[in-house]
């Protein structure tokens, strides 16, 4: 069931849910898309709690502000409403990869600390930009997570020295890629590059490009979703964190 806790100064407000039946349950840390926690993002925990798992799902833009931190609509469409996506801006700003690896250390300490949790390493699972977060936390706290999905990524694989997959020799975990060959924001040449990254490191992984999808595939309360693609992405996550967990 859903549960909450209080917000210290400082701190990021995230949603909790975890399998009502009073016991310990894997951890899995989710990283939010840019539009950030909303109905639709908790529906997806409230589904991986179901699976058996504790879910935190924090907003990593906290520093910027409790979530939403921008007003959105029932149903997001950004080419009809592309001010949502410059509103976003400043708070995606926030987000370093110093920082936001700093806050994925706090989230993994809450959930190993939680009792809530099995002893042992945590899944983590990202959407858009949130896919380079679980790359990024994988790569930064090996021994802390065993398992790592990224659907419909961004900019994982780039020419900027702090891209994530120059992580990819530190990566113990076992990882899966879902991405979409209409997305602008993870080109066929990164998709290539990160495939090399991981098969040239050993680390156990694999990829799928769903045909037809675009950004944002999995996210419901987008024009951007692709039922049949958000199909394969749950069944890819569960049988992921199955294995890890």
């Amino acid at each position: 069931m859903p549960s909450s806790r209080p917000r210290p100064p400082g701190a990021a407000d995230a949603y909790l849910v975890h399998p009502d039946d009073g016991s310990p349950h894997p951890a899995v840390l989710f990283f939010m898309d840019a539009f950030g926690l909303r109905p639709d993002l908790r529906s997806m925990a409230d589904r991986l709690a179901s699976a058996g798992y504790t879910v935190l799902v924090p907003n990593v833009f906290h520093r910027y502000g409790r979530a939403p931190v921008v007003e959105l609509p029932e149903f997001i469409d950004p080419a009809e409403r592309p001010e949502i996506i410059q509103a976003l801006g400043p708070a995606a700003r926030t987000l370093t990869p110093e920082g936001s690896m700093s806050d994925a250390a706090a989230y993994l300490d809450w959930l190993a600390a939680s009792p809530l949790t099995v002893d042992g390493p945590a899944g983590v699972t990202g959407y858009c930009m949130g896919a380079g977060l679980a790359l990024r936390a994988a790569g930064t706290y090996p021994e802390r997570v065993a398992a790592a999905a990224g659907f419909h990524g961004a900019r994982l694989a780039t020419d900027a020295p702090d891209s994530p997959h120059l992580l990819a020799d530190r990566i113990t975990a076992e990882l899966y890629f879902g991405h979409a060959d209409q997305d602008s924001a993870n080109p066929a040449e990164q998709i290539d590059r990160l495939e090399k990254a991981l098969t040239a490191a050993g680390v156990r992984h694999r990829s799928e490009v769903c045909p037809g999808a675009h950004h944002g595939f999995t996210q419901a309360d987008t024009a951007m979703y692709g039922a049949e693609a958000d199909d394969r992405h749950w069944s890819a996550l569960l049988d992921l964190l199955k294995r890890a967990l």
